[in-house]
C-alpha cells in the first residue's frame, strides 16, 4: 500500500484488477462521465493489456482505490499527463463501485491524489476537466480546493448531445493540506 486513510487504502493497479474494471466499463452509469477508453465498454483482453502497462510511464501516477476493511477495489485515480518542466499534471478519478457514492470518497481521494502530488511529486499545479452536468464531481473539486478556471463550451458528447466542461485547477501555494 502506498497511502492510507481510515476508510480507504491506495496500492498500484495490476491485471488482477480486470474483472472489476470490465465490470465497470460494462455499467453506462459509470462511465458516462469518463474521459478515458472507459466511455465505451471493452474486452477483458484490452483491460488486461492496458492494466500491464499503466505503470510503464512517468508521465502518469495511478492508484487503485480500495476500501480499508475488505481491501476490495472501488476505484481508481491519479495524475496524467505529468511535466516536470512545467511542474503540472491533470487530475483524474472513477469510483466504479456504486455503493462509495455520495459518501464523500470522491472528495477523499481527490484530497489524497492532490496532496501526493503537490507534496511527494512537487508539482506546482493540477488541472481537471469536470462534465457541467456531473454536480456531484463538481462539488467534491471544489471542496478539495479546486477553483474554476473557466468552461470548455461543448467540449464532450455524451447521450446524443454535446454539453460544456468546466477546467479547475488548485495551485501550491494554495494548497491547504488533508
Amino acid at each position: 500500500m502506498f497511502l492510507t486513510t481510515n476508510r480507504l487504502k491506495y496500492r498500484s493497479l495490476d491485471i488482477s484488477d480486470t474483472e472489476e474494471f470490465y465490470n465497470w466499463s460494462c455499467d453506462r452509469e459509470v462511465t458516462q462521465y469518463s474521459l478515458s477508453a472507459y466511455s465505451y465498454p471493452q474486452s477483458k483482453t484490452d483491460i488486461s493489456n492496458w492494466l500491464s502497462e499503466i505503470n510503464a510511464t512517468s508521465k502518469t501516477v495511478s492508484f487503485g482505490v480500495c476500501c480499508s476493511e475488505t481491501n476490495q477495489l472501488i476505484g481508481y485515480a491519479g495524475i496524467a499527463s505529468i511535466s516536470s518542466l512545467n511542474r503540472s499534471g491533470e487530475y483524474f478519478i472513477l469510483i466504479g463501485n456504486k455503493e462509495y457514492w455520495g459518501k464523500g470518497v470522491g472528495t477523499e481521494i481527490t484530497k489524497v491524489i492532490t496532496d501526493y502530488g503537490f507534496n511527494t511529486l512537487g508539482l506546482h499545479r493540477i488541472e481537471l476537466t469536470a462534465y457541467a452536468d456531473n454536480p456531484a464531481a463538481i462539488r467534491a473539486y471544489e471542496k478539495s480546493g479546486y477553483v474554476h478556471e473557466g468552461v470548455k463550451q461543448q467540449s464532450g458528447y455524451r447521450n446524443g448531445k454535446f454539453v460544456d466542461k468546466f477546467l479547475m485547477a488548485v495551485l501550491a501555494p494554495n494548497w491547504q493540506g488533508i
